[in-house]
């Protein structure tokens, strides 16, 4: 039986994969629209601009060539998404990795809807006010399609969701809850918000029977903003993290960190610094690739090489792992994290 991740209704919006599917016409980039539900969000996030600044010289290095999505895995788990029209942040990320993670038949939960309150500059999701939305069947169904699936390991994330008291807080533990209800076999990763540092809100999802707590500080300190949407901030990030840890130490706590913006050496080592202060277990880097001409400009292609190099100095600080390479993202191969050999991408190479 072939594994999939599945993903859960979210009808606030779709990715332009899912409109053509549908014979739907498409939303052009950082134009406005209204969803089906009735609120107005902007389409991949960041609204058109004028004077959006080049890629560097020369183009794309050949190890950030992605093959073309394709393949029976592809094909079948692409069916399985629009058929039930899930939201998977596989596309609405643009995520590099979709063919070869949907060849294996994975993907990663989206729930709390398709819409960001947030906009963050580096980021493809769509942005606007969802007004309390949210779908009621949603922790039943994911804890369901988890169960059909088969799946051992599962990764939930989210967008933000400011509109709602808890930052949904209560939404995502029910969701945790009813996969573990159904597949108490199933390990479950939980990529959230930051919740607005609300200790009481973090706690809800910790406490909700997860084995990974992750929250991504995406950048060094110096470029948080603009990288980042006013409301995140580099401190609230390692607070939530640490938090996490300190409430519950059995917990495995991750982050990410893109490269690419701008960052000096000296930053990132600062930031792992950070990190391993507040306990944070597992590290990610991966390369920023701009998803449209209007969102921020990648400053340079960073070498396997290097990525190899960070990943060393990250090992000797203290963390479990240090997945590292220039197609890595949060939740790539996430269930190999703790084979500790940067998911086999090495033996890949």
């Amino acid at each position: 039986m072939r594994k999939y991740t599945s993903l859960l209704q979210a009808p606030l919006a779709m990715s332009d994969t899912e409109q053509k599917f549908r014979g739907i016409p498409i939303v052009k980039s950082g134009t406005k629209y209204r969803t089906d539900a009735g609120f107005a969000a902007i389409k991949n996030g960041v609204k058109q601009r004028a004077g959006a600044a080049a890629v560097p010289s020369g183009g794309k290095p050949a190890w950030l060539r992605a093959k073309m999505p394709g393949g029976a895995g592809y094909s079948d788990t692409r069916k399985i998404v629009h058929e039930h029209r899930l939201s998977t942040v596989c596309e609405e990320s643009m995520c590099p990795n979709i063919g070869e993670c949907w060849n294996a038949g994975t993907a990663t939960i989206m729930v709390l809807g398709s819409v960001c309150t947030r906009a963050c500059r580096f980021c493809a999701v769509d942005t606007g006010n969802p007004k309390g939305w949210l779908d009621g069947e949603e922790p039943l169904n994911t804890g369901k399609a988890v169960q059909l699936m088969g799946l051992k390991y599962v990764v939930i994330t989210s967008v933000d969701r400011d509109d709602l008291e808890d930052g949904g807080a209560a939404h995502y533990a029910a969701c945790v809850r009813e996969i573990k209800r159904l597949n108490p076999d199933t390990a479950v990763e939980a990529l959230t918000p930051d919740f607005n540092g609300v200790h009481e809100h973090i706690e809800t999802v910790v406490d909700s029977g997860l084995e990974v707590f992750a929250q991504n500080v995406e950048t060094v300190k110096r470029l948080t903003h603009p990288v980042r949407d006013p409301r995140a901030g580099y401190e609230q990030t390692i607070e939530v993290l640490r938090h996490a840890k300190q409430h519950k130490p059995s917990v495995l706590t991750k982050t990410s960190l893109m490269l690419g913006l701008g960052e000096r050496d000296s930053e990132i080592m600062q930031t792992m610094d950070d990190l391993r202060e507040a306990n944070v277990d597992i590290l990610t880097l991966g390369q920023y690739l701009r998803p449209t001409p209007y969102h921020l400009a990648v400053e340079r292609y960073v070498t396997p090489a290097e990525f190899e190099a960070y990943r060393i100095e990250g090992l000797e600080r203290g963390f479990v792992e240090v997945v590292a390479g220039p197609m890595v993202r949060s939740s790539y191969r996430a269930e190999q994290v703790l084979q500790k050999n940067n998911v086999g991408l090495a033996a890949q190479a």
